[in-house]
């Protein structure tokens, strides 16, 4: 539907009103987190600084909103449910009955109150002004009718004033060419919401054309909403004009109307049009190669592919992505399937760089260092992230150590050559929230790869896995050719960055955190900006003597490269 991108282009045209905006999400799912879903039921985990692993969208609100927000920002029903039933049992109801109403719904609500007022702008502690909130799954799930009546006792609660329900609905095309458009699903969405309540104060419509007349005056009809207030958030060629798109139709001020703020939405968004206008408009076409095994999803690789998207817009490059199943590049498969086999082989030889991901598991590792191998041994662009780093690690070990049977400990506990290991301080009995997580700082090495990338001594990056390198091997590596150009702040002893010489490889590098989290359109990750860099032939390896020199770590050149403007402190 696209729900995660309209609240986060709400966000955007409410934070270029200079206001200080913040992102609720709510999954009605009853697993305390996202962190032991698998990517192919709900996508990627995004991990935030403070750990919390949770719901993708939350990183659409990263990326557009310039915020950094906590885990307490993505509210589940296991979450409240967890939290009743925790002060039940220390007796906080004082013998009462508990039940849905009030007791959950009213847990709801203070959840919303207190995590509204965190700050969360990357520029000052100002509590927000305005809050998005944006409910998953569809009307009528019965999952979500708990938070659809605690949102209606909120709202009654709070007024009208401080309340602007915006309803996303689908409105179908029947019939080849334009065809018609459907207004009933929306028509039975919005009834099934006043019969719970609720009467949403905008309504936008997602289609794959802009509505036309006849519709929209169906939709406002019947649903009693103006139809000035229903809105067409039809398909565009690239997100970045979806907030465009809003302010056209004058999303920011319906909702600043709704809600009595007395500020003036912004004339137009320079910044967006001039990204949007890049993604237009590239030089040249870069090819990079994902390996993985969620490839069947690629929501899977949400963050990386994104990540990847915003260096090549900096970079002046229209990115296309290969993806390629690491379990079709073993040779294994090979005798089961061979023209699979062939297949997978011959996208690998063909892109300009190589990327492996994060993962968990053994199925398709072989495949993965297969590929790690071949961008080694043929001086290939490659990108290794978390498990990426580690499938290098065991390859080098392999090949280049000459240790045979080199592995992880988690593929492999009996390996003779363990170079993987699990962390000594994570739980072996329980999987949720026991790795390590968040953002951990780094101290990169000066003269090295990494250097010229970050450009900085110490970096701050964020986590989630449970194996490391084996610091038992490190000095073998090193004397080998392998280097751990960074490693963690506060021992130094796990290694977080692996590279080659620039005599060996043109780029070749592996980071154990995920670079992928904290990168945005407008501040590329720099592992992934070197990265597109040198599989477009754009990057070119320079020892740099200090930080301050590296090119990664310079301002902005022009102004598209710019970040948008830090919200003000807004008159209301």
């Amino acid at each position: 539907m696209g729900k995660g991108i309209t609240s986060s282009s709400i966000g955007v045209l409410l934070r270029e009103c200079d206001l200080n905006v913040t992102h609720i999400k709510i999954d009605p799912y009853l697993n305390i987190d996202a962190g032991v879903l698998s990517p192919y039921e709900h996508g990627e985990v995004f991990v935030l600084d403070d750990g919390g692993e949770v719901d993708l969208d939350l990183g659409n609100y990263e990326r557009f909103s310039q915020v950094r927000l906590t885990r307490d920002h993505n509210l589940t029903t296991g979450k409240v449910y967890q939290q009743t039933i925790q002060k039940e049992r220390k007796g906080d109801f004082l013998g009462k009955t508990v039940q849905l109403v009030p007791h959950v719904t009213d847990a709801i609500q203070q959840w919303i109150e207190r995590v509204a007022q965190i700050p969360v702008s990357q520029v000052g502690s100002s509590s927000p002004d305005v809050c998005v909130i944006e409910l998953g799954g569809t009307v009528g799930d019965i999952e979500s009718m708990v938070f659809l009546e605690a949102l209606r006792q909120f709202r009654y609660r709070v007024g009208s004033d401080n309340f602007c329900h915006v309803h996303v609905s689908l409105v179908p095309t029947v019939g080849a060419g334009d065809g018609e458009q459907k207004s009933k699903p929306t028509q039975h969405g919005v009834r099934e919401l006043r019969a719970a309540g609720l009467q949403p104060d905008i309504i936008i419509c997602r289609s794959a054309k802009p509505l036309n007349r006849a519709t929209t005056a169906k939709i406002s009809m019947f649903c009693m909403v103006p139809a000035t207030h229903v809105l067409s958030i039809h398909d565009v060629s690239n997100l970045y004009k979806v907030p465009l798109l809003m302010l056209e139709q004058r999303v920011a001020s319906l909702i600043l109307n709704c809600l009595k703020i007395n500020c003036m939405p912004p004339q137009d968004l320079p910044v967006w049009q001039r990204l949007s206008d890049k993604v237009e408009n590239p030089r040249d076409t870069v090819t990079i190669g994902i390996v993985g095994k969620y490839t069947g999803l690629t929501d899977s690789y949400l963050s990386v592919t994104k990540a990847l998207f915003h260096a090549a817009i900096h970079c002046n490059l229209k990115l296309k992505i290969e993806w390629i199943d690491s379990s079709r590049l073993e040779d294994e498969h090979a005798v089961k399937a061979s023209d699979e086999h062939k297949a997978a082989w011959s996208a690998l030889k063909s892109v300009d760089g190589i990327l492996v991901p994060g993962g968990f598991g053994d199925r398709g590792i072989s495949g993965k260092i297969a590929a790690a191998k071949y961008a080694r041994t043929n001086e290939i662009p490659y990108l290794g992230i978390c498990l990426g780093m580690q499938v290098a690690v065991i390859e080098y070990a392999r090949n280049v150590l000459k240790l045979e049977g080199a592995n992880s400990s988690e593929f492999h506990p009996e390996t003779g050559h363990p170079v993987i290991v699990f962390m000594p301080e994570i739980s072996t009995t329980h999987m949720g929230a026991t790795m390590r997580l968040g953002s951990r700082a780094t101290d990169v090495k000066s003269g090295t790869l990494a250097w010229q990338l970050y450009g900085e001594q110490t970096i701050q990056a964020r986590h989630r896995h449970r194996y490391e390198v084996n610091p038992d091997f490190v000095e073998r590596f090193e004397e080998a050719g392998l280097h751990f150009s960074g490693k963690d702040a506060d021992k130094g002893v796990r290694m977080e960055i692996i590279e080659l010489d620039s005599d060996v490889h043109r780029f070749f590098f592996g980071a154990q955190y995920h670079p992928e989290y904290t990168s945005s359109p407008f501040k590329p990750s720099p592992p992934f900006r070197g990265f597109v860099k040198a599989a477009g032939k754009q990057f070119s390896r320079h020892p740099y003597p200090s930080p301050a020199s590296s090119p990664f770590n310079s301002p902005a050149r022009d102004d598209e490269d710019a970040s948008p403007p830090a919200s003000k402190k807004a008159k209301v």
